[in-house]
């Protein structure tokens, strides 16, 4: 039988481009403006210092056990380990919803940053869906793009890792231009009122924080891919969290620095209208926006990597089906779970740009229930297995484990019903909701050893 592995081809750079890459993606350019008109500048910088302490506290632990177990799946692996199988599927499950929710939301931004570049440009009306008209050539922007980001990851990881090099890089460069343009040109008056709707706005910003900073997990996802030492592994993880933070500050800062509060509120896409603001020419304006679209190709290409790794892992164990772990015989990548995560980011763009804040909001939910039963298998595994061999270890005492279960707790609260961050009905919950009987359906099934049996039927086969 002809040996079919996933291949270290890996490096360290490539791991710090998915990571950073990942969570540098479309959100700070459209939601910058939203964040200081909720919170004000200063209330702004408080919700990302609050919410990156929670996760680099999360970051830590994952780093931790990454370099312990840098096993394809990440979540799947360290849950597994900690506490079973069935919690394993909750988080491997959970975390897939995340994955699959910003795969999804890349589908429908890249049509929509074609809406700023082109405006009315859009032909042939489909439908309508809660009060936005969906158009032919809108959505075909969307599916071609996701046709190529999963031709792309179908083909190697490698090739994959060489697009994220070079988009990241353009997201950093462009982000530069507006951080230290506002430094030289902005005008400090315009960072008043320095807080805006009290601790109700920093809760607004904060909740945002979940899905702004998911990526740093591709990082484990990808751990068995990776052709460095494994102590390196858990370090590049939190490098690149700490660097996604300072962006996101300083893009905060900037975009508070160029723009006055009434352009602010007049403004569809501050971070573009902060740049043509500082440099005075639209000519910036567009230069940004073309960072955003690099960030839009960096996130969707992370999380088809991340996610397609999480549910081939799981139809390893016999959590899914044998199907989701078949490894493409020349390129080695798990071919059909790529396919899966690219057919719905295709489907996306025809539910239209409202679907935008329902994956945003539904998919955050499955992050930080993903990272707190992380949290959890690193406070267990602290307990269980001290003497597990740990090359990055993230403090003597479990502290990190039992900061990140708090905060992971406190930010699934934030989205039950009447809470700030509350899920939308019905459309948010329609789809945490249809994700969830789909799951049960797996878990069902796996409980009763379906897949493990279909698993070593094919194997018997193969051999």
């Amino acid at each position: 039988m002809e040996d079919r592995k996933l291949k270290k081809v890996l490096s360290s750079v490539d791991l710090l481009v998915l990571a950073l890459g990942a969570m540098l993606g479309w959100g700070w350019v459209v939601l910058s403006g939203t964040w200081i008109t909720s919170a004000g500048s200063m209330g702004a910088v408080i919700a990302f210092v609050i919410g990156g302490f929670l996760v680099v506290c999360v970051g830590l632990n994952y780093a931790e056990l990454a370099s312990a177990m840098p096993k394809v799946g990440g979540e799947h692996e360290y849950v597994h380990r900690a506490l079973g199988k069935n919690f394993s599927f909750v988080a491997s499950w959970a975390i897939t919803l995340g994955y699959v929710s910003v795969a999804t939301f890349e589908a429908v931004a890249l049509p929509t940053v074609i809406d700023y570049l082109l405006p009315n440009y859009q032909a042939g009306y489909l439908w309508t869906i809660a009060g936005w008209d969906v158009h032919l050539n809108w959505v075909l922007i969307g599916s071609v793009g996701a046709l190529i980001i999963t031709g792309i990851n179908y083909l190697g990881l490698k090739q994959a890792a060489v697009l994220q090099t070079v988009f990241t890089l353009m997201i950093v460069g462009v982000g530069l231009i507006l951080i230290f343009g506002s430094g030289f040109l902005g005008d400090t008056a315009n960072l008043s009122p320095a807080f805006s709707g009290g601790m109700g706005g920093i809760m607004t910003v904060l909740v945002m924080v979940p899905f702004l900073f998911v990526g740093f997990d591709v990082i484990p996802q990808v751990a068995e891919e990776a052709n460095l030492p494994r102590k390196s592994i858990g370090k590049f993880l939190i490098i690149s969290v700490v660097g996604a933070i300072l962006f996101y500050l300083a893009v905060a800062l900037g975009v508070g620095l160029g723009l006055s509060p009434s352009q602010l509120a007049n403004s569809e896409l501050a971070s573009a209208d902060a740049m043509a603001s500082l440099f005075n020419s639209d000519v910036f304006a567009q230069i940004l926006i073309l960072g955003g679209v690099a960030g839009i190709i960096t996130s969707w290409n992370s999380f088809i990597i991340g996610g397609s790794r999480v549910l081939y892992a799981m139809a390893k164990s016999g959590m899914l089906p044998a199907w989701f772990a078949r490894l493409h015989p020349k390129y080695h990548t798990p071919s059909n779970a790529i396919l899966f995560i690219g057919i719905l980011s295709m489907l996306a763009p025809l539910l239209g740009r409202s679907a935008l804040v329902w994956i945003v909001d539904a998919g955050g939910l499955g992050i930080v229930v993903a990272y707190f039963f992380v949290a959890l298998s690193f406070i267990v595994l602290r307990k269980k297995e001290p003497n597990m061999e740990r090359p990055f270890r993230a403090a003597k005492s479990p502290i990190y484990g039992y900061l990140a279960l708090v905060l992971s707790l406190g930010f699934i609260v934030l989205y039950l019903p009447g809470m700030p961050a509350a899920l939308i009905w019905p459309y948010e919950w329609i789809m945490v909701a249809g994700w969830g009987l789909v799951g049960a359906f797996f878990f069902i099934q796996m409980n009763r050893g379906a897949y493990e049996k279909k698993s070593a039927t094919a194997k018997k086969k193969a051999l």
